[in-house]
C-alpha cells in the first residue's frame, strides 16, 4: 500500500479552515432607539468619528452599531469600547464611519 500526500490537495483545506477561524463581527442596531434618550452620540471629525455612550451586552471591538440621522442610517465600526462597573451593561465607545464604496 502506497500513501501520497499531495500539497496543492491539502492547500484549499487549508485555507478554508483559516478563513472559518476568523473572527465574525456582529452589528448592533440601534436605529430604532432615540438619541439623547436611550443613548448618547457625540459626533467628532465631521460624523466620520464619533463617542457613543449607550446599554447593551455583547458589543465588541471591530462590531458594528447602526444609528439613524434624520431618514439615514449611518453604520459605525466600534474601535475601543469600555463597559462601566455599574451599570454592567453600560459603556462608551469610540466609532469610526463605515464608508461604503458601492
Amino acid at each position: 500500500m502506497t500513501l501520497s500526500f499531495n500539497f496543492f490537495n491539502w492547500l484549499p483545506l487549508s485555507v478554508m479552515s483559516v478563513n472559518e477561524l476568523k473572527p465574525k463581527y456582529k452589528t448592533h442596531n440601534y436605529s430604532k432607539f432615540i438619541s439623547g434618550e436611550d443613548y448618547v452620540f457625540e459626533w467628532l471629525n465631521y460624523g466620520l468619528e464619533g463617542r457613543m455612550t449607550g446599554i447593551g451586552q455583547g458589543i465588541q471591538p471591530c462590531d458594528y452599531i447602526i444609528l439613524r440621522c434624520g431618514s439615514e442610517l449611518l453604520r459605525y465600526q466600534v474601535a475601543e469600547i469600555d463597559y462601566y462597573a455599574d451599570p454592567p451593561d453600560m459603556w462608551m465607545a469610540s466609532l469610526k464611519k463605515v464608508i461604503d464604496n458601492a
